[in-house]
This record gives C-alpha cells, structure tokens and sequence, in this order.
C-alpha cells in the first residue's frame, strides 16, 4: 500500500536507512517465524514468483522461476489480530522490485485534514476514479470489527438497563418508606385541600429527584473519569455526547416509572389510613 508523504517520513527512517531495506513484521507473525528484530545472524529470506516466467524455462531452472532477497528485521508492530498476522511493512521499492510492477499499487490510503467531510470527500474521490475503484472510509474497511464493536455497546446498554431495573427495587423501597413516615403529614396537606393527585405528584417528584441526582453525580463521575484517562492514557477511551443521552434516558424512564407506580399504589393505601387516624 502507497501512504500519505507523512507517513513514509515516520517509516522510511525505520524500514531503510543508507539504501539498505527494512522490514517491520505484526507481532503474530514474528512469534510464529521465531523473529528477533535487529539480529543482523537472523535475517528473512523473501520469496517472490516471477512475472510472465515460461513453464518449461522454469522446470529446467526452477531458481529462475523465483525473485529472492534477504532483509533483517527492524521492529515488530502490534495493533490488532487481524494486522498483527498478515501484514509485514518494506519499503515501497523492495516491493516494486519483487512484484517487477513499477507503476500499479494495489491500494491507496488517504490521510484527510481534521474536520473534513469524510462523506463528501467520498463522492469527489468516486467521480474521479470511476467505477473501477472501490472508495472506503476508515469504518467500512473494518465493518465487522465496528459492528462487533457496536454489539458490545448495546450488550453494555442491555447490562446497565437491567442494573438499574434492580436498583429501582430499592427506589421502591425508599419511596415507600418516605411516604409511610410522611403519612401524617400526608393528612396535613389533605386536610388543608390538597387533593390525591397533588400529593401523587409530590412523591413521584420527590422519586425523580432520588434517581436523577443519582445519575447526574454518576455522569459527572464518569466524565471525569474517561477526561483523565484521555489526558493521562490510564486506559484508551473515547467519550460521546450519544453516551450520555442515552444513560440519562434509560435513568429517566426506569425512575419514572418506579416513582410513578410507588405514588400510585402507596398514597392510595395511605391516604384512607391517615384519615382515619
């Protein structure tokens, strides 16, 4: 693969130096070859097949048939498994030699300015190269990677969703002991004219009030978290607006609907008592 002029400066020191090449290989690959970088005794032997060779040429001469050239590794890279097993890293004219292909690349990579329109950018690059060229973004070429990735947030999701159903036990519990202490007071407020659904909505204010203070001090937590981690790289993590929108969505509905169906059946079994007594 051709890279941008940036990124050939970041490697060329790496995979060439004096006119002598390089390589650098995934982790995978160096563990199954037994690789040792920077050994000048254990150096890699490349073998490419030759273009155009003529079969019966290639059965006298079989060495022929094969360009071969030896090169020491500089470095092991590690990004993902994917990587890490498939692909090693030469400079651009030990593969033109082996290939004997001075002109055709098999990909080009496109490094784009920061807050440039990826989707835009797409349908320029596509009118240009035609139909015989396959124009992809960072996500489309791992696809599969980012909807793994996108099922385990929505596994994550599901988790918290069932955490916080549990937690709204506990939001029942207080509710109901609240309004059992407040009954007299309850009395109070009915004797001076407030009528049932006021006092409803009391408590099930009272019940959004318990849950969202709860998942408000918890984002801010988080988000300091995940700003501390970004700064100082405890653990790479990338934080979205889209995160919080939803947790605080999820926080919501679950504390509403315990704080609802608490006032709801509490305050009517509450209410006759407190009269009577």
């Amino acid at each position: 693969k051709i890279k941008t002029e940036e990124t050939i400066k970041m490697i060329d020191p790496i995979i060439e130096s004096n006119g002598t090449p390089f390589m650098i290989v995934g982790g995978q690959i160096a563990y199954a070859l037994g690789i040792r970088p920077n050994d000048p005794l254990h150096r890699i032997n490349i073998t490419m097949p030759r273009k155009g060779i003529d079969p019966a040429n290639a059965l006298l001469d079989p060495n022929s048939a094969f360009i071969q050239r030896t090169i020491n590794v500089a470095g092991v890279f590690s990004i993902q498994q994917d990587f890490d097993s498939k692909y090693a890293i030469v400079p651009i004219a030990l593969m033109r030699e082996l290939t004997e292909n001075e002109e055709q690349v098999s990909a080009l990579e496109i490094k784009v300015l920061p807050n440039t329109d990826s989707e835009e950018l797409k349908i320029v690059l596509n009118n240009i190269v035609g139909n015989k060229f396959e124009v992809k973004d960072r996500l489309e070429q791992h696809d599969f990677l980012y909807k793994i990735l996108k099922s385990e947030k929505a596994a994550v999701y599901l988790i918290l969703g069932f955490i916080l159903l549990i937690s709204a036990f506990n939001l029942f519990g207080t509710l109901t002991i609240l309004i059992v202490d407040k009954r007299y007071d309850i009395i109070t407020l009915s004797n001076l004219g407030a009528d049932i659904s006021l006092i409803k909505k009391i408590f099930l204010i009272e019940g959004l009030l318990i849950s969202l203070s709860g998942a408000i001090a918890g984002l801010i937590i988080g988000a300091i978290i995940c700003l501390l981690q970004q700064q100082f790289g405890f653990i790479h993590v990338a934080m979205q607006l889209t995160d919080f929108f939803f947790v605080i969505t999820i926080v919501f509905v679950i504390g509403f609907s315990a704080a609802w169906f608490t006032s709801q059946q509490i305050v009517k079994r509450q209410l006759p008592k407190t009269r009577l007594s």
